[in-house]
């Protein structure tokens, strides 16, 4: 396994991530099985586990706590938070109060002293970036995280930051983790370059398109699957859909998977450290293996430009985050009697 560096921050990891969010109740149930799965990923040279607080209500992490165990030194340690914990109303977001109590969790869970990287999963509009990053900061100072990032920030959120942090002398965020496949490249208009050029480190995730990048899911055909039924408006895209017919035959062309072309395209922008893959099975992690050593030559990467143009979406990016000057109508509209020119 080749290491690359983590943006600026001098940790080196493995161009695969292993995503822990199947390890539990939201995918798999057996914890030892899982551990196989790490362990067998470790052993590949993956060094990268990314995990966060809210996978399986904490399960995720407990699983992984477990099987680093007697192997913590040789692993890049993420995690993340953001997301509702209970019903209590500050059991959430970005707060330093949530801050401060969710590290301690994370870092109970995980059975570890620090993190080697802590994220902020999703935007807080609730709250102003310079209290979270204050509070990160003393996370931080206090030894119990290396490194900060963010994960689904738009690209202006994230030079915001980068200014806050430099005009209150804060620690920044060294990291983005923003949703990149072949299906969705709209991060290549504006998020990857402004992460070079603040230095940052990126690591991907969905790299297969929410399984539509597996070759299991065609156009005109029904399968009918537990990740089908929760987005069905996602597996019936046409425009995803006929995207994927064309990528079919680019494989089988090239003699390679569907899944080892959408990987080996993930990790082959110069704005990409790390992809992340998400095994749910020892097969699947297995697959996913093999296809590590597959480099893509300009040939392959410019049909598949002609199939998916460069920083755009092949359909609705249905995982990336909504701001709220796009989600929420009232921000999008007049009042009806301040709608006219005249």
């Amino acid at each position: 396994m080749k290491y690359r560096t983590l943006g600026r921050t001098g940790m080196r990891v493995s161009p695969y991530a292993l995503g822990a969010m199947m390890f539990g109740a939201m995918g798999n149930p057996d914890h030892d099985d899982s551990t196989r799965i790490i362990h067998r990923a470790l052993d590949a040279g993956v060094n990268f586990v990314d995990t966060a607080d809210v996978y399986s209500r904490g399960e995720s992490e407990e699983v992984v706590g477990k099987a680093l165990k007697g192997r913590r030194d040789g692993v890049v340690l993420a995690s993340k938070l953001h997301y509702p914990m209970s019903d209590g109303p500050n059991h959430q977001g970005n707060s330093r109060r949530w801050i401060v109590t969710a590290v301690e969790n994370s870092l109970r869970r995980l059975r570890t002293d620090h993190l080697d990287l802590y994220q902020i999963h999703r935007p807080d509009p609730t709250v102003d970036v310079e209290e979270t990053l204050s509070a990160l900061s003393d996370l931080i100072h206090s030894g119990k995280v290396r490194a900060v990032g963010a994960s689904g920030f738009p690209a202006s959120e994230i030079v915001e930051a980068q200014w806050v942090a430099e005009r209150r002398g804060l620690e920044r965020f060294r990291t983005e983790q923003p949703p990149y496949s072949i299906l969705n490249r709209s991060i290549e208009r504006e998020i990857l370059p402004v992460c070079q050029r603040y230095g940052m480190g990126t690591l991907v995730w969905s790299p297969l398109g929410q399984g539509l990048l597996t070759g299991r899911y065609r156009k005109g055909r029904h399968t009918d699957t537990h990740r089908s039924s929760a987005m069905p408006q996602h597996f019936a895209d046409e425009r995803k859909l006929a995207a994927v017919e064309q990528l079919i035959p680019l494989a089988e062309k090239v003699g390679m998977p569907m899944t080892h072309l959408a990987m080996a395209f993930a990790i082959a922008h110069p704005g990409v450290t790390s992809a992340i893959i998400g095994p749910r099975t020892m097969e699947q992690l297995d697959d996913l293996l093999a296809g590590a050593d597959v480099t893509l030559d300009d040939e392959i990467l410019d049909r598949i430009d002609e199939i998916v143009p460069p920083g755009t979406d092949a359909g609705p990016n249905d995982v990336a985050y909504t701001p709220p000057a796009i989600a929420t109508v009232s921000q999008r509209r007049r009042s009806v009697a301040e709608r006219s020119a005249a």
